[in-house]
């Protein structure tokens, strides 16, 4: 088990407090026994300090020292491969054998630019929520086209994306970074092109993704690990990790599927307490969901305040009924069901509190839980 953190910014702080919670939330996490400490990347918020995975990597790392630390992803539609080798080039440097660099497609295509060439036929994700024979929760899909329009996407492709730029083939900028790592990259032109530092890199390269697309199947391809997002997309968590396997080819890295399962989740001494805790998520959901981005994270009491409409619950239904929230007992049990669900070799947990010292909390209860209910594994060297 794993710890994703954004960086959240709670309503009244300032992002200066948010890093600093970072490093002591990461510090706490190594303590307790988690295996990864990955920082996400987000831009043009208000809520979430994450702008830079490698400079929070770089901090995490330097005030830790056993825990591997990555990034959870590295947005490559406005990044060049090169860009990317050499940052974790460096961070390898400084932290060898400690880095993980995920990598995540991102960016947004404009209105009317064409779609990718579609991949093998998958299942269509049901129009009604579901339970699987485990007792995991598939909601209905959320519609992403929601947010053609919306300012969040102004912003992002005028300011984050370069004036007219295409989307590159994911593909081929994973096998370019591969290749830079391997030192064996050669340009258009048949030049050789060697990264240094970044070549020879002790980097565990993580292809993240939210549907059975084009990230799924490059995994697949390339014989990488896989991490589904069971918190972000859960209606296509099944088709994402199916798509995954179907297209998997043993490589020098892996010679079976790896998949990484996230979850968002609220642990508290009883149940009552963590849905107390967890109340302003939806309302930080919304935010997201409607285009504005993610807001400074609400307190409970700022939440509870909010007067929802029927549209405004049914915008964020499906990520609040598939939030884990409860007593130790009660949230280790419902991450057993989406573990047997999904069958994940490890699952990756975020949890966003208004208050530091909950969240702390939340993720030292759910450590001890989970030990205690995993006997004959427990803590070892390399984490929980």
């Amino acid at each position: 088990m794993s710890v994703l953190d954004l960086a959240p910014i709670s309503s009244g702080s300032t992002a200066a407090q948010a890093l600093r919670n970072t490093v002591d939330l990461a510090q706490r996490a190594e303590a307790a026994g988690y295996r990864r400490y990955w920082l996400a990347e987000h831009h043009l918020t208000t809520g979430v300090a994450g702008v830079s995975p490698a400079l929070l990597i770089q901090l995490v790392a330097a005030a830790t020292e056993r825990i591997r630390v990555g990034a959870g992803a590295v947005q490559l539609g406005h990044r060049t491969p090169l860009s990317v080798v050499e940052e974790f080039g460096l961070l390898d440097a400084l932290h060898p054998g400690r880095i993980d660099l995920g990598l995540g497609r991102s960016g947004f295509r404009k209105p009317g630019a064409s779609a990718p060439a579609p991949g093998p036929a998958t299942a269509t994700p049901p129009a009604e929520p579901r339970y699987t024979p485990e007792g995991l929760l598939i909601p209905a899909p959320y519609d992403i086209s929601r947010l053609i329009g919306s300012p969040l996407l102004a912003r992002y492709t005028e300011l984050v994306q370069f004036p007219g730029a295409e989307l590159p083939d994911y593909r081929d900028q994973v096998e370019q970074i591969l290749a830079l790592v391997r030192g064996d990259h050669l340009t258009s032109g048949g030049l050789e092109a060697h990264a240094v530092p970044g070549e020879g890199a002790d980097l565990q390269v993580w292809i993240l993704g939210s549907s059975a697309g084009a990230s799924a199947r490059a995994a697949g391809a390339l014989g990488l690990p896989f991490a589904a997002n069971y918190h972000v997309s859960p209606a296509a968590v099944l088709e994402a990790v199916d798509a995954y396997r179907e297209a998997f080819k043993p490589s020098t890295v892996l010679d079976r599927p790896h998949v990484l399962v996230s979850a968002d989740v609220v642990v508290a001494e009883d149940d009552d307490t963590a849905r107390r805790l967890a109340t302003p998520y939806a309302l930080w959901v919304h935010s997201i969901r409607s285009g504005r981005g993610a807001i400074p994270f609400p307190t409970p009491e700022e939440a509870t305040a909010h007067v929802w409409t029927e549209e405004q619950r049914a915008l964020v239904d499906d990520r609040v009924r598939t939030q884990f929230t409860g007593s130790p007992q009660t949230v280790v049990e419902r991450l057993q069901v989406l573990q047997r669900a999904t069958s994940a070799d490890e699952l990756l947990v975020t949890t966003i509190t208004h208050d530091h010292q909950d969240r702390i909390r939340s993720f030292d209860l759910l450590a001890d839980a989970w030990h205690t209910s995993r006997p004959t594994r427990g803590v070892t060297a390399d984490g929980l």
